[in-house]
């Protein structure tokens, strides 16, 4: 795993703005848990995990989790046999993007905007407010996996711009049906694992950058980083850091160690962001710093799948 780590590090720090294409690729991650026969590598969530941490430590745009993660198993798991042989070649050499919704979720609906659409007579309607980006869309209704091109497709002016979103509406759209939804509730657990590692990562990275800047910054004739106020907050995001990376690592072995990683590492992410502007200071909240980037990624990933209060509002319902 560190090599991997490290190979993605390396890549991206040299290429940051290399597409999707080109990263997929030069590394592979395109079809990372692709299985051979459909030209993959085979690899499981531990591969995943690494590849999303580096991505989030480099606050990269790559549509990785969307793509590689949700639509690859949603494919893997639900897809029939000619569904499988047709897309998931075309997903592993990076050919295209892809993104999956939930139109039938089984949790109690929160604050998070719920996808309302209607499968009937072969034909989708309906909207779907929040989308991570992607070429193929893929929807979970009405008891299918289904691949839909939107009438309308919105994308957003987003607070945070490494991670576009745009708003689907589909007026009696012809859907192709590829499977059922068996397995809709694993595919969403592993997408809630790989933004886990995500945000573990970004958390990682925020505190470095503290750490970093806290050895440097010079008041009163020693740096910050010697005074206790700045010691126990930098000492309070290590552990954060570290029950996270803990939390990550877990999250695709079960829905419930997913709903405690979605709930601790999104939560981890926004106090160690929050952290890195308090101990940066002045230029925290500028823009030619990235500590502002971080802190609006954090907060936008709190909303994806489930904000970390629906979280620990499902964990309460399955253990209580």
């Amino acid at each position: 795993m560190d090599l991997l780590r490290g190979t993605v590090r390396s890549y991206l720090s040299r290429h940051p703005s290399a597409t999707w294409t080109d990263f997929a690729r030069a590394l592979g991650v395109a079809g990372l848990t692709v299985p051979e026969e459909y030209g993959g590598a085979g690899c499981g969530p531990e591969e995943v995990a690494s590849v999303a941490w580096e991505l989030g430590r480099a606050l990269s745009p790559q549509p990785f989790l969307q793509t590689a993660v949700l639509a690859v198993e949603a494919l893997k798991r639900d897809g029939d046999r000619d569904a499988r042989e047709r897309l998931l070649p075309l997903l592993a050499e990076g050919s295209t993007t892809a993104t999956v919704i939930f139109a039938s979720p089984s949790y109690v609906p929160g604050p998070t905007p719920e996808n309302h659409l209607d499968l009937a007579n072969g034909s989708l309607s309906g909207e779907a407010p929040y989308v991570l980006e992607g070429d193929l869309v893929l929807v979970y209704v009405g008891g299918h996996l289904a691949a839909a091109r939107p009438a309308t497709r919105e994308p957003y002016t987003t607070m945070d711009t490494t991670r576009p979103l745009s708003r689907l509406v589909f007026d009696r759209t012809p859907a192709t049906i590829l499977g059922g939804d068996a397995h809709m509730e694993e595919v969403r657990t592993l997408g809630i694992a790989a933004l886990a590692a995500e945000q573990a990562g970004g958390a990682e990275r925020c505190l470095e950058t503290a750490v970093e800047y806290a050895k440097q910054r010079r008041q009163f004739g020693r740096p910050i980083g010697a005074f206790q106020a700045i010691k126990h907050m930098l000492a309070d995001v290590a552990v954060l850091v570290e029950s996270a990376r803990s939390a990550a690592l877990a999250a695709h072995e079960s829905a419930t160690n997913a709903a405690i990683a979605g709930a601790y590492c999104g939560a981890a992410y926004l106090r160690a962001a929050g952290e890195n502007i308090q101990v940066h200071g002045g230029i925290g909240i500028t823009w030619e710093h990235d500590a502002h980037r971080f802190f609006k990624r954090a907060t936008s990933d709190a909303q994806l799948f489930r904000t970390p209060r629906e979280h620990r509002e499902q964990l309460a319902r399955k253990l209580f």
